[in-house]
């Protein structure tokens, strides 16, 4: 994969003027869809406006002056997905990437104290140890047990990765959609619906306004009866 894309090209998610430069800076191979993702350049430039240029961008980053999830990221392609923590030290601010309502990645503003992450259960494996492993939405595998399953989402620190809260993929819960027509909306889960064959699961949300459905891919779980997370204005967009 090049360094650049065609600005025209780049995904809609991806909140950047596509008529100015003709190029930008492509994501690195990750485990984020690209729709949910941007490159760590492209967000100190076009979302934060700490930096003008690529040039500026480069400096910053081999400097050590932003973390992901606590970690100094230099590569300028360095992909930033969905629910991952970027950190500015210097200036004491921490941002959290979300979707809206109209499918656009957007950056939540938080509070010190409100740094943890929250992550989807893709799936377990038992490793050579015995051990249950949770391989999680953003790439990490975490050591946990038969209590957590598949499609549940936990919320963890950054950098350590200690577990510190569960939210069960369960009927009643609250879930964030991040995918499909629905992409930014929160809602109760009403329904789970198992399907036969190669079909996806499925999943009625009862949301602020109407009931909708939409696949359980789409689904992530945010908390019980409120958002275990800061999601800024998105968080009032629920059934309460």
């Amino acid at each position: 994969m090049g360094k650049h894309q065609k600005r025209i090209s780049i995904p809609n998610s991806w909140r950047v003027a596509k008529k100015s430069n003709k190029w930008v800076t492509t994501t690195s191979p990750g485990p984020h869809h690209k729709e949910q993702s941007m490159p760590i350049s492209v967000i100190l430039r076009d979302m934060l406006g700490l930096v003008d240029n690529r040039s500026e961008a480069k400096r910053v980053l081999s400097q050590g002056k932003v973390l992901v999830d606590g970690k100094p990221r230099k590569d300028l392609k360095f992909p930033v997905g969905l629910f991952d923590i970027i950190t500015i030290p210097e200036m004491n601010e921490s941002y959290r990437l979300l979707i809206n309502q109209k499918s656009k990645l957007i950056l939540q503003k938080l509070e010190e104290s409100d740094t943890n992450k929250l992550c989807k259960i893709n799936d377990k494996t038992t490793v050579k140890s015995g051990a249950i492993q949770l391989n999680l939405s953003d790439g990490t595998n975490l050591i946990g047990s038969n209590d957590y399953k598949a499609k549940d989402s936990i919320i963890i620190t950054v950098p350590d990765k200690n577990i510190v809260n569960h939210l069960e993929y369960k009927e009643g819960n609250l879930a964030m959609i991040v995918g499909g027509k629905h992409t930014g909306e929160i809602g109760t889960i009403k329904t789970i619906t198992k399907t036969r064959g190669s079909e996806a699961n499925t999943v009625e949300i009862s949301g602020q306004n109407y009931d909708f459905e939409t696949i359980e891919d789409y689904v992530v779980v945010i908390g019980e009866d409120k958002p275990e997370i800061n999601l800024g204005e998105l968080g009032g967009e629920t059934n309460e």
